[in-house]
């Protein structure tokens, strides 16, 4: 029996190569997109239309989407606009959607959850377990590891999807983030 666990997606290329390593290691993944902290709109639509492309390549996965509150986000990280990439806006913003991930989680009685911010080149996985730390379903799972971030470009590709230029957040969109 296959162990179900709850994947906050941050976009469809880096849902790729984890949700294979999940597959591959037993789990049953159930997609959950809550991403309020990607700006435009617009863009935020477009992350999630490819991320239902990867759904699909995996048989029709499960995908959750949250409601999207941007105003709700900006209030969150109030205050840490001006960080860089990567800063203390970064772990607020890890926080944000890690929360809502757990307690999506919580609400359907799933026992364990993660993230695919991992398997991002430009993300620490270190600081995302950190934050992570702060729910006790969170599962630490390095999608980086096992060739993860070229498996999800190849994968991309072969499926045709989408790849941003920033991680979506409005106070960096000049920054390049392969995600």
């Amino acid at each position: 029996m296959c162990t179900r666990i709850l994947v906050h997606c941050c976009c469809g290329p880096c849902a790729t190569s984890s949700i294979k390593r999940l597959i591959d290691e037993g789990y049953e993944p159930v997609l959950c997109y809550g991403n309020s902290n990607i700006w435009p709109q617009e863009e935020n639509d477009r992350r999630y239309e490819n991320l239902l492309k990867v759904a699909e390549y995996f048989g029709g996965l499960k995908v959750i989407r949250q409601p999207y509150d941007h105003d709700r986000w900006l209030e969150f990280v109030k205050g840490l606009e001006n960080e860089p990439e990567g800063g203390a806006r970064c772990l607020r913003c890890f926080e944000f959607n890690l929360r809502a991930a757990y307690e999506e989680a919580r609400r359907l009685g799933m026992e364990h959850f993660t993230t695919t911010l991992t398997v991002s080149r430009f993300k620490n996985s270190a600081r995302i377990f950190k934050v992570g730390s702060m729910f006790d379903t969170f599962e630490p799972i390095d999608f980086k590891k096992k060739d993860g971030f070229a498996e999800s470009c190849r994968m991309a590709a072969e499926l045709g999807l989408y790849r941003q230029q920033y991680c979506g957040c409005e106070f960096a969109p000049g920054e390049v983030e392969d995600a």
